[in-house]
């Protein structure tokens, strides 16, 4: 498809040169672009869909980037990136060494504000603004969150801070009845309920004249006049916290749009714009089916994203296999999660067992306190979680969870490398901040078995459990219908050799079992991180000059420290070599890149050891080594 108008806008400047005439062929070309782009490298993709006349209405209406938009999460954020120079480079998007998977501060002027988890948007917002009054500049600040996002408890604590104080602000609610999965929670129900309402069928009738009686340039209502128009309006929630509601209006009607963006630039304070707008916007496929289409992999436009075939089973779907069979047997089983129904493997389970299926809403800190409620009336709570989202709820990890013993499994998905995600998704921190925790049972599989037995482990123990396991693929080991309970903090022995000893932690077992073959080095799975095998790890000095430790886990703090710990407890001194997660953040690759990246792969692993034994280069456990 020729681009005519698209191709010439090389930033938000060349945009607002044209005629508001002009904007619909604009939204047209850009909804075009991405869905011919996304098809060919795979991506965020509903969202940015619905998101493409906002997207050119913003920018089209406010002085970007001297203005400031902060956009929620970023999974509507691929037309920004085209509107703001990175057009030629979309199609690079979430690869190595190309664009962001989301809006990066080191990657353009115009994503102002790095995101990629929800929520966060208002209350940086507010911080935007309060600094630009505090040194009386003169630029807007806008935040665009979406339905979902607006589910969370930050949210809520920012809108609270908001319509306390008079800073200029405008939120905008983009409204689209989703986030991954269909939202859930009373604060859906209310959207819901104004779209259904008399005042937002009235409102639509004539919504041309939404605001024909805003006060112009900064004057506001009288404190009786807002209670009056509170009480009847539909956003009645936000008008009673202080900020001043506007819409809802079509997100798709970009003349209308850019009306009422530059007639709510006049108007100063706390405000908030209800956008209504439609997932999938423009390509059927999507429409009919936005969780499908949230994220893609390359798929043929005419034909739309067809089913995966590959018969590798993930690790996911080992945990929704399980966990069905498990609750099949005991009715004390729960399920949570916060807002991620697909992407932890609860579709099924939530289909079998509507009644003990909960999701919260984007609400993590709630999902893990509501699972220690469950747990003291003797229920058998699982929080099914991601790794980067459960580093939202650590205090209530441990406060009500492992300071209480409470009897709580969380299936911790997504740890380690991510890949395509990049460093917002990156689930290579948990081991690091679990294993301080006292009570905890922390449990990393090598394989899908091991997974499911794990799991299974975890469910008899009788207090705060973790199994955390990769994203993707497992490999293709076939899994038994029976269980097997683990002995809590035992290892397994894989294979013996010589000099060289190999603690592994989870599912880089594949790369260890190379190395160990190439090298004659012996192997152990470790299972635990803790409760650690320390008898296991005491004996491996006795018999080897060389322990090396390997996990997808930030290197400080990690296993390989769980380690060095008991070396030094016990007054072992052996040469050893960590390898980990090196101490700095990783960008957008695949998962095989990442890993190589820091380290963790056949061919590194040996040139460390290798190197080190050539000139030897090699420390006792008291400095032990993190070489990259």
């Amino acid at each position: 498809m020729e681009y005519e108008i698209l191709n010439k806008i090389n930033s938000p400047s060349d945009l607002r040169i044209l005629s508001t005439n002009d904007l619909d062929n604009v939204s047209e070309e850009l909804r075009q672009f991405l869905i011919e782009t996304v098809s060919q490298c795979g991506g965020h993709f509903g969202a940015s869909l619905g998101a493409v006349e906002l997207t050119v209405a913003l920018h089209y209406s406010f002085d970007t980037p001297k203005d400031k938009i902060i956009w929620d999460v970023g999974h509507q954020c691929y037309g920004h990136k085209v509107l703001t120079g990175r057009r030629k480079e979309l199609h690079t998007i979430r690869q190595k060494g190309g664009l962001h998977p989301f809006p990066s501060r080191e990657e353009s002027e115009y994503d102002y504000f790095g995101v990629g988890h929800s929520s966060t948007s208002i209350s940086a917002a507010i911080g935007v603004a309060i600094a630009t009054s505090y040194k009386k500049e003169d630029k807007k600040v806008v935040a665009v969150i979406g339905d979902g996002g607006l589910s969370a408890g930050m949210a809520f604590e920012a809108l609270n801070h908001m319509g306390s104080i008079d800073e200029d602000i405008l939120v905008i609610l983009n409204d689209n009845e989703m986030s991954i999965s269909p939202n859930v929670g009373a604060m859906t129900n209310y959207l819901t309920k104004i779209l259904s309402s008399k005042a937002y069928s009235t409102v639509k009738e004539g919504s041309k004249n939404i605001l024909k009686n805003v006060p112009p340039s900064g004057m506001f209502l009288t404190k009786t006049e807002k209670h009056i128009k509170g009480l009847l309006a539909p956003g009645m929630l936000f008008e009673e916290m202080g900020i001043n509601y506007y819409g809802p209006i079509d997100g798709h009607d970009t003349k209308f749009l850019v009306k009422t963006l530059k007639n709510l630039k006049k108007i100063s304070g706390p405000k908030l714009l209800h956008v209504i707008t439609k997932k999938g916007k423009g390509y059927l496929p999507a429409e009919s089916d936005p969780v499908k289409y949230h994220a893609v992999p390359v798929f043929d436009r005419k034909i739309g994203v067809e089913k995966n075939l590959n018969k590798k089973i993930t690790y996911t779907k080992i945990f929704d296999d399980w966990l069905c069979d498990i609750a099949s047997k005991d009715p004390r089983i729960f399920a949570i999660t916060p807002a991620m129904r697909e992407g932890s493997g609860l579709v099924n389970f939530s289909k079998k067992y509507p009644e003990r299926y909960i999701d919260v809403g984007i609400a993590e800190q709630h999902s893990v306190t509501l699972a220690a409620g469950l747990a003291c009336e003797g229920q058998k709570p699982i929080v099914c979680i991601y790794s980067t989202f459960l580093q939202r709820a650590y205090d209530q990890l441990i406060h009500d969870v492992a300071l209480q013993n409470l009897d709580v499994l969380f299936a911790v998905d997504r740890a380690g490398f991510v890949g395509a995600d990049g460093g917002t998704h990156c689930g290579v921190y948990d081991l690091s901040y679990l294993r301080c925790i006292p009570n905890m049972v922390i449990m990393s599989p090598s394989n899908e078995e091991e997974c499911r037995n794990m799991l299974y482990t975890g469910y008899l123990h009788n207090g705060p459990a973790v199994v955390r396991y990769p994203r993707g693929e497992g490999l293709g080991v076939k899994t038994s219908e029976n269980f097997e309970n683990y002995e809590i903090g035992l290892s397994r022995s894989i294979c013996a050799g010589e000099k060289i000893v190999i603690l592994c932690f989870g599912s880089v077992l594949d790369i260890c079992k190379s190395v160990a073959k190439e090298m004659n080095s012996s192997l152990i799975d470790m299972r635990f991180i803790k409760p650690i095998d320390y008898k296991a790890i005491i004996k491996a000095s006795e018999s080897h000059s060389l322990m090396v430790t390997v996990e997808d886990n930030s290197i400080m703090g990690g296993a390989g420290s769980a380690v060095n710990e008991v070396l030094l407890e016990h007054n072992i001194h052996i040469k050893v070599i960590n390898v980990g997660v090196p101490d700095k953040f990783y960008h957008h690759a695949t998962r095989e890149e990442q890993l190589d990246e820091s380290g963790i792969s056949k061919e590194r692993i040996m040139s460390k050891i290798e190197d080190c034994l050539k000139n030897n280069n090699l420390y006792d456990v008291n400095h032990s080594s993190n070489i990259e």
